[in-house]
């Protein structure tokens, strides 16, 4: 059995990072299958190109919440709307192997990253502000700013998100399985929303058969626990036909990368750039 690493930019994310999502992932093979996706996440969260981590988008506060989460079959860990740290994804490891619970949340889990020396670390960018500005401008028929995002759902359309991607890795590594998901989240959201990065069954999940992580708009994917759905069907036929035929029950944007004990496959109804390695066991 070969050892496979797939991670994915976003769903909207340019193709042309392919070959740079390539050596992300040859770079960040390990023998452990969690730290291969972790690895991989950190190096997509370092990289201001993509929505996680040093790369968020601002809520409309101009706040810059992150959300990520890990996983292995019977393990999980995860944060929602943590700030002001340069990786999420590896406090979510924490979180799993260092604390009580699996998820912590908003001032809780910065204050447990600072616990655990997570570095305060500001991630705002010059195209976080330009973003913002640009959301502000299509909500610009309200003098506030929450009001403007309250009804943005009856006066938006779905392709009227700015931005919708998120960042995440799937591996099989000596026939074990894993699965990292990041992201600064969707553009326009409010302070504390929370998407599917964070939420196990609906942006991730892996089990002893497979791993799976999605990208999109989350809360369409939460609606859908989509990664649970396509995870309890990962052997029934060819992996690229089951992702499809799930996709294709959304309009809005979606895409999802897996692997399972065979075959690994990626898919998604817009653009969306891949990182790809398989080969004989890591030594």
């Amino acid at each position: 059995m070969t050892d496979v690493l797939l991670a994915h930019g976003g769903v909207g994310s340019d193709q042309t990072l392919n070959s740079f999502l390539d050596d992300v992932v040859k770079s960040s093979l390990d023998r452990d299958p969690l730290k291969s996706v972790v690895n991989s996440v950190v190096r997509m969260e370092d990289d201001p190109r993509f929505n996680a981590g040093t790369g968020s988008y601002m809520r409309l506060d101009g706040s810059i919440q992150m959300d990520a989460s890990v996983m292995i079959p019977g393990s999980f860990g995860a944060v929602i709307a943590i700030e002001k740290v340069r990786n999420p994804v590896l406090v979510a490891v924490d979180v799993m192997n260092r604390s009580p619970h699996v998820i912590l949340s908003g001032d809780g889990a910065t204050r447990f990253a600072r616990t655990l020396g997570h570095a305060e670390y500001n991630p705002e960018t010059e195209k976080a502000r330009i973003a913002l500005q640009q959301t502000m401008a299509k909500l610009k028929d309200s003098s506030n700013k929450e009001d403007r995002i309250l009804n943005f759902r009856d006066r938006l359309t779905i392709e009227s998100f700015l931005t919708v991607d998120t960042v995440g890795a799937v591996a099989r590594i000596s026939g074990k399985f894993a699965g990292a998901v990041s992201t600064g989240g969707a553009n326009p959201m409010l302070r504390g929303r929370v998407g599917d990065v964070s939420i196990p069954g609906a942006g991730i999940y892996v089990g002893s058969e497979g791993a799976v992580v999605a990208t999109g708009i989350g809360e369409d994917i939460i609606r859908n626990s989509l990664c649970f759905r396509t995870y309890k069907r990962i052997s029934d036929s060819s992996l690229v036909d089951v992702l499809r035929e799930e996709i294709s029950h959304f309009n809005s944007p979606v895409g999802l990368i897996a692997v399972n004990g065979k075959e690994s496959a990626w898919f998604a109804n817009r653009q969306m750039s891949v990182g790809y390695y398989a080969g004989e066991h890591v030594n």
